[in-house]
């Protein structure tokens, strides 16, 4: 920020001396509105594009207009963050761009250290590390081994990157999760920058990126592609904002923890339906909800739906900038947001909202959520119902058995690749006892919960008591404990609670996302053949935020995400088909049962021993040493110097086709004529369907790619692990093994028919065979397409299929945007109007008219389906360009291309 084009500067004293800032106060004066009243949202969102009014994204109108908010004009907000966030499996295909537009620009005889982030960039290596070795005193180092094993071209790329680009920091492996890492030290609450102050603000290529909103950080996730137009300078346009405010109040109630409590929100938001909305807390209940509390609320923002989740500054905010080693910018933060009316106080009156709903914390109870979608959430008393219920109405899901014949299909997970010596039970004799409902994976995992102290003493004090009372897991649970920061390691060795963890088999597995993300690693052999052997449906516990269908482990057909003391106790009892608040967990050596209430720990217990174990010199150690590394990371051989060099044979980190033969003049946009549809889809499709994810299978057709450039299948790796080469990944979108393409009924995986000939193909060899006769592509889906994790390589995937549009009920934010910055048309269908009503087939032909002669935004389209016997269907449906920029990066073919261009310009 160079100026004050509002002339809204005022001066601040702080301790370290002034700082400049740019007055809300001054603009309210200015424009007559009532900005004091604003929610914390919008008025960090004003402040934002006040300092860039004038120029080419922000107009004078529009900062007034958005000062009289809800009021006034409808006006575009150009969002440009402070900072950016990536984790490993998304930031690794950004870097690759950036690194293919540093060629492009030099191809064309230009500079291109020009292609460089013009915000600053935190990369978090944390979704590679996988659950190989468990259960033991050497399983952390193990799997940090196999992973460097397993990563070394992905991580010689970063290793390149940050020494590259400026501005661009990598936290090596072995650290922690981005978000968790973000929350305690990353996030600086208020920025001071070349002498000017302002409000710490980011976008991830994380859809968990709101976690850092219950710091007081306004920031979501957003796709690769959007991250990376955001480091080249270009902003994000949002629409009007629609801010929901949850009136909080009460106190959590004996036996319940802040993940009860987020299931409750999850379950009560989704239901109420806030996709693409942000929510706000606000309340005297704040005070009771510590910044831990406050994170695992705003982290699970993707599953309810909502952009962020803001829970605005106040004196806990500041008292947990003192525990995390970043007390020297307390002073800097209360003043900033007292004096621009960003400080929260239980006498403030209630801010302006869109809608208000309310939330009683008393009201809360224990909680899991499954056994297949986050916001499904499960009194303890219901759990096993739950589990019957979702089986007995399963009869399109696919059976143990069905899931070894797509694996050998190439459809699905067979254990991770350059494989580490595979586990076996202490007691292969209880495999054997393994049945319908049995537990098979217990992880207390994902920052979502680690991050919070309270219930990770929780986890450690229920283990100590069940030690004590002579209670063991059951052998047939592969146990794990993943923290997502190593302060989290210290405080549980400090209260004495890491040897009663490890007793029961949750010892330290690594510091990453693991189970959650998938990462669980194989089950025991033991274990798996029984499940093979028997068709059993077997069940996992988590502590994460993800359980969607076939995400955990591909063997596992239910998932339930619990609190870390919940995954202890589900560990303990082995079986999901169970009532905790009745059936005992065990027996102890006399015999007597022991149950869950006997050894739950109480509230003062665990802030007994957080006060006494958590402490500011942990996190200073840990946090002083993050960007190290190991002596793996610093002896990693890597390239230097400006542009990467590419190695043509390698399968992990490809030259992507974006800009290869670029043309400096974009094609004009046309309609589409003589489409077929690739895949007829349901509803809630994830970008885990759609988007590469797991182990690749060896006939699949990204495996006979590998196998073709001569790599053995105990080198393939994972999908996550080859996002630097499109070549696997092209080959693996749409691969997900749950899939179900209503054009092969009966069918589940990435199956299609080829219409012209009726031949059953994969997904990719029919795309590749409609690429080949010149036909373009269409996807047709039902509602909430694209929800889930932000996964850029679902967009980027269905572009080099060559899918020119999606026509879905209703889209995801992120994916939605991601497609108009990859050049795929999302159309929406009308209200009322869906591919069944329609009485759409998928062996229609497809063309869709109204966008060759220029798009405005949520223009209508007209679709018309031709039927093979001749008969037409014809409907409208919405074209979701839903912001003026978004069609200039359309008609660029892409948000990259775009951004090419105007370098190549100037």
């Amino acid at each position: 920020m160079s100026n004050d084009p509002l002339d809204l500067g005022s001066t601040l004293v702080i301790n370290s001396g002034t700082v400049r800032y740019l007055s809300l106060a001054k603009l309210a004066s200015r424009t007559g509105a009532d900005v004091a009243s604003l929610p914390h949202t919008v008025k960090i969102l004003l402040e934002n594009i006040a300092r860039r009014a004038g120029g080419r994204d922000v107009s004078h109108a529009d900062v007034a207009a958005l000062a009289r908010w809800p009021n006034g004009a409808d006006a575009s907000i150009a969002f440009m963050p402070a900072r950016v966030l990536m984790q490993d499996f998304t930031g690794v295909p950004a870097v690759v761009d950036l690194a293919a537009l540093r060629s492009a620009v030099a191809r064309s005889g230009g500079d291109p250290k020009r292609v460089n982030p013009l915000v600053p960039v935190d990369l978090v290596i944390d979704h590679s590390v996988q659950v190989d070795r468990f259960g033991s005193i050497d399983a952390y180092a193990a799997n940090l081994n196999w992973e460097y094993r397993r990563n070394l071209e992905r991580y010689a790329l970063l290793n390149w990157a940050q020494q590259a680009f400026e501005g661009f920091r990598v936290v090596p492996p072995g650290m922690g999760i981005c978000h968790q890492v973000n929350l305690e030290h990353l996030g600086r609450v208020v920025i001071a920058r070349d002498g000017w102050a302002f409000p710490d603000t980011l976008v991830g290529t994380d859809s968990h990126t709101p976690m850092i909103n219950g710091l007081g950080v306004l920031g979501w996730g957003v796709g690769g592609i959007e991250a990376e137009a955001a480091m080249l300078g270009q902003p994000m346009f949002l629409p009007r904002p629609i801010v929901i405010g949850v009136r909080t109040r009460g106190t959590l109630p004996p036996g319940t923890t802040a993940t009860d409590l987020v299931l409750t929100l999850t379950q009560m938001l989704r239901a109420h339906g806030v996709v693409g909305k942000f929510v706000e807390f606000f309340g005297p209940g704040l005070s009771n909800l510590g910044i831990a509390d406050r994170a695992t609320l705003s982290n699970m923002s993707p599953e309810f739906g909502a952009t962020s989740t803001l829970f605005p500054v106040d004196s806990t905010t500041l008292k947990y900038l003192h525990l995390t080693g970043r007390g020297a910018s307390v002073d800097l933060v209360e003043r900033y947001t007292r004096e621009q009316g960003l400080f929260r106080t239980d006498a403030d009156a209630e801010p302006r909202f869109t809608e208000v709903l309310d939330l009683d914390l008393a009201k809360v109870e224990p909680s899991v959520a499954g056994p297949k979608r986050p916001q499904d959430r499960v009194a303890l008393p219901g759990v096993r119902q739950s589990f019957k219920s979702a089986l007995a109405g399963a009869g399109a899901d696919a059976s143990a058995k069905d899931i070894a014949r797509l694996v050998d299909e190439g459809g699905a997970p067979a254990g991770e690749v350059l494989e580490a010596p595979p586990e076996h039970i202490e007691q292969p004799s209880a495999a054997a006892s393994v049945t319908h409902g049995s537990v098979v994976i217990a992880a207390i995992t994902s920052c979502t919960n680690t991050s919070n102290p309270a219930v990770m003493i929780a986890a450690g004090l229920l283990a100590r008591k069940a030690v004590q009372a002579g209670l063991q897991c059951r052998p047939w649970v592969k146990t794990s404990l993943a923290p997502g920061s190593r302060v989290v390691t210290q405080y549980l060795d400090k209260a004495g609670l890491t040897p009663y963890l490890e007793k029961l088999g949750f010892n330290l597995v690594g510091y990453g996302c693991t189970t959650c993300i998938g990462n669980s690693g194989p089950l025991p052999d033991e274990i798996a053949a029984v499940i093979s052997q028997k068709d059993l449906a077997v069940a996992a516990v988590l502590s994460g935020n993800r359980n969607f269908e076939g995400r955990i482990h591909s063997q596992v057909k239910a998932s339930y995400l619990a609190s870390p003391p919940l995954c202890v106790a589900y560990a303990l009892v082995g079986t999901i088909m169970c009532d905790l608040t009745v059936d005992p967990l065990g027996t102890d050596p006399n015999g007597k049962p022991v149950y869950l209430k006997d050894i739950w720990p109480t509230a003062e217990e665990v802030e007994s021993l957080v006060a006494a174990s958590v402490s500011s010199d942990q996190f200073d150690l840990e946090y002083g040493r993050i960007f190290e590394g190991d002596e793996k990371w610093k002896s990693m051989p890597a390239p230097t110097g400006t542009l990467f060099d590419w190695a043509g044979e390698s399968t992990y980190v490809r030259e992507p086709p974006y800009f290869i033969d670029f043309a400096r003049v974009p094609a004009p946009i046309s309609d589409i004529n003589g489409a077929r549809v690739l895949a007829l889809l349901g509803d809630s499709i994830t970008t885990d369907h759609i988007s590469p994810a797991g182990s690749i299978g060896v006939d699949s057709p990204a495996g006979k790619y590998l196998e073709a450039h001569a790599v053995p299948p105990v080198e393939f790796n994972s999908f996550g692990s080859r996002r630097g080469n499109h070549e696997v990944m092209m080959r693996g979108t749409f691969g997900n093994i749950r899939l179900r393409n209503m054009m092969t009924p009966g069918v589940e995986g990435p199956w299609t028919l080829h219409v012209p000939s009726g031949d059953r193909m994969s997904i990719y060899d029919a795309a590749l065979r409609y690429q080949q006769e010149r036909t373009p592509l269409v996807v047709v889906a039902g509602r909430e397409y694209g929800s889930g994790s932000s996964r850029d390589w679902a967009a980027k995937g269905a572009t080099l299929l060559g899918i020119k549009a999606i026509i879905a009920q209703t889209y995801e934010r992120i994916h939605r945007s991601n497609l108009v910055c990859m050049g795929v048309l999302p159309l929406q269908f009308k209200d009322g109007d869906s591919a069944t009503s329609l009485g759409l087939t998928g062996f229609e032909t497809i063309s869709i008219a109204g966008i060759g002669a220029g798009i405005t935004p949520r223009q209508s389209a007209r679709v018309c389906a031709k039927r093979q016997d001749g008969s037409r269907v014809e409907f409208d449906a919405m074209v979701r360009i839903d912001a003026p920029a978004e069609i200039e990066y359309f008609e660029h073919g892409g948000i990259l291309q775009m951004v090419l261009r105007q370098l190549l310009s100037t």
